[in-house]
């Protein structure tokens, strides 16, 4: 059985996940991370049913529920004909102990793993560490990792690269980060305005189409956030932080009086993209570093938390039962990449499609759908099992 410690690259959702679930299991743990600190930034929102069953295994959910915002219902609105479908989730309630989305950002999850892990001696963690590179053999890696002008070697029995979608450890590993990155960026804005107060029964999640201009329209649990489209063609793209500029995106969604109060702003690239393989010989990803998708149905982070948990589960067997890491890793990469990224890839690029046609017939078709699928109680159960993740996660665990 492996001696020597797990390095995990990467203190986001995917490696504080791994980190917990193995120092639980009393594997040693070297978590690295690149930032002085953990970061407090606008990324993921939302948690899925599946994810929080697994996560409520670690012990840390009900600290997220005490400071996250319960979805219990989502809506997909027509923007021109007022229509909207709502999806209920309490249908669901059968299949998880959680029928609902949890909107918390990511990195309160992080923060809530980083003070658990203080309870574990096994568990070392370094922040200002960046993995740059390894070398491995039959016996363990060697992982180098830079802190400040210094250059480190830690000693692994595997190396677990969870640090993002230009992850160090990837492209050390020589590992093709297959797909293709799309042509307009997205922008997210956040605003205390309470949107709720001036749309009629507006969900906590709402998907708007216009043939015009669509936006996704969610709350968190401290803020709305707005994601709106943007021109690829634009020749100033850095328009799009301006404070006009949003002023005037945010007055074209409700015209309140006076200026929107805005926090945070971002604007970024969006990517379609799955790593080649999810392993070479002792090195292994998960999340972004694996795959990476655009962010319309919250997938990406959640299918990097199902990643840990299946990782880390199939490690705690390679420590603690001496089961072969190399019949475990394959599995995982069966069920990971060959079945539930499948999934997550074919459903963001087909509601990216369906939110941003400009054909007001297709947009008709597109909401006629899902008002038909609401009304009718065995379609929308399907519709949100599949939506929440959990037909996915279950097809991926059945995956031999």
């Amino acid at each position: 059985m492996p001696t020597k410690p797990v390095v995990i690259a990467g203190a986001g959702p995917a490696g504080s996940v791994l980190a917990l679930y193995l120092s639980q299991k009393d594997i040693p743990v070297i978590l690295l991370e690149k930032a002085e600190s953990l970061p407090i930034d606008l990324r993921a929102s939302t948690f899925h049913p599946p994810s929080l069953d697994l996560l409520d295994e670690l012990g840390v959910v009900d600290e997220m529920l005490e400071i996250g915002l319960k979805v219990d219902r989502y809506q997909y609105r027509d923007r021109k004909t007022g229509e909207v479908a709502e999806f209920n989730m309490s249908v669901i309630s059968d299949a998880t102990k959680f029928p609902y989305r949890l909107q918390l950002e990511q990195y309160e999850l992080t923060h809530i793993i980083a003070d658990k892990l203080k309870a574990y001696p096994s568990a070392e963690v370094y922040f200002d560490h960046e993995v740059v590179g390894f070398t491995q053999d039959d016996e363990g890696v060697k992982v180098q990792a830079r802190s400040g002008a210094e250059l480190k070697t830690f000693e692994a029995s595997f190396l677990l690269g969870c640090d993002g979608a230009s992850s160090n450890v990837r492209k050390a590993a020589n590992i093709d980060y297959e797909g293709f990155t799309y042509d307009e960026k997205f922008l997210v804005a956040s605003t205390d305005f309470p949107l709720e107060k001036v749309f009629d029964n507006l969900s906590w999640v709402n998907y708007v189409s216009d043939p015009d201009e669509w936006c996704v329209i969610l709350r968190t649990d401290k803020l709305w956030r707005v994601l709106w489209p943007t021109d690829p063609n634009e020749p100033n793209p850095e328009k799009y932080l301006s404070d006009e500029y949003l002023q005037e995106r945010l007055h074209h969604l409700y015209d309140k009086e006076g200026d929107y109060h805005i926090g945070h702003r971002t604007l970024y690239h969006v990517h379609q993209r799955v790593a080649k393989d999810y392993y070479q010989g002792r090195v292994a990803l998960v999340g972004d570093s694996a795959h990476i998708n655009n962010p319309l149905g919250g997938m990406g982070m959640n299918g990097g938390l199902h990643d840990a948990f299946n990782l880390a589960e199939k490690l705690a067997r390679v420590f603690n039962e001496g089961a072969d890491y190399k019949a475990e890793f394959a599995h995982y990469q069966r069920q990971r990449k060959d079945l539930a990224v499948k999934f997550v890839q074919e459903h963001t690029i087909n509601n990216k499609k369906l939110m941003e046609s400009t054909d007001s017939d297709v947009q008709a078709k597109r909401q006629k759908m899902f008002m038909e699928t609401a009304a009718d109680p065995q379609k929308a159960k399907a519709f949100v099992l599949e939506r929440a993740m959990i037909t996915s996660y279950q097809e991926a665990e059945r995956q031999s």
